[in-house]
């Protein structure tokens, strides 16, 4: 990886990310549906955009990484309270589905943070895809009431857990932008 700069273009898009956080969740509390969704497409379209960019201008860092999983993290908070404040019906008929949600980002920081003391960055193939996917199942919720898709992006969350647990236990110490579990097996440098 790149020395870490923070202000690389990803850095900066990661920083705006996070900086729309309160902005969502001042739209959320006061119930602004449309700014909401724009202000949330804007914050997912820089996550798309950071990373793509990351790589193809050479710019991945430890920093970045770190930065788009804090940024991935309360956006997806942001969301939750939206459907809370906004979408309270809806909220309400896929709690479960949202404790699954939580849980299966929780139970892996957990189990990384006990063994490597930090904040896992990762980024498999499998998160990426079900982050790309969460967005289109977000708007189909909201906008459409259409459940289906929404449940099996979160059942899908539930098996990237398992596998960035999978991760975590197959590392000697902790790493970034890790393709797959199934990268690491058999590779005897597990500690590089």
């Amino acid at each position: 990886m790149a020395e870490p700069n923070i202000y690389s273009i990803p850095n900066i898009l990661s920083l705006s990310r996070l900086a729309l956080v309160p902005v969502l969740i001042a739209l959320a509390y006061f119930g602004l549906a449309q700014e909401f969704l724009i202000v949330l497409a804007i914050s997912l379209l820089s996550d798309v955009f950071d990373g793509y960019l990351a790589r193809k201008l050479n710019q991945t860092s430890e920093l970045g990484a770190k930065l788009d999983s804090w940024g991935d993290v309360l956006t997806y908070g942001c969301m939750i309270l939206g459907l809370y404040w906004i979408w309270p019906q809806v909220f309400a008929q896929q709690v479960w589905f949202l404790v699954a949600a939580g849980l299966s980002f929780v139970v892996p920081v957990m189990h990384a943070f006990r063994k490597f003391g930090e904040y896992p960055s990762y980024h498999t193939l499998g998160a990426k895809t079900a982050a790309v996917l969460m967005a289109p199942a977000f708007y189909l919720l909201t906008l459409m009431d259409a459940d289906l898709f929404f449940n099996a992006v979160i059942i899908f969350h539930i098996i990237v857990a398992f596998e960035e647990m999978a991760i975590t236990s197959v590392l000697n110490h902790p790493r970034s932008n890790v393709r797959s579990v199934f990268s690491l097996i058999g590779n005897s440098k597990l500690a590089d």
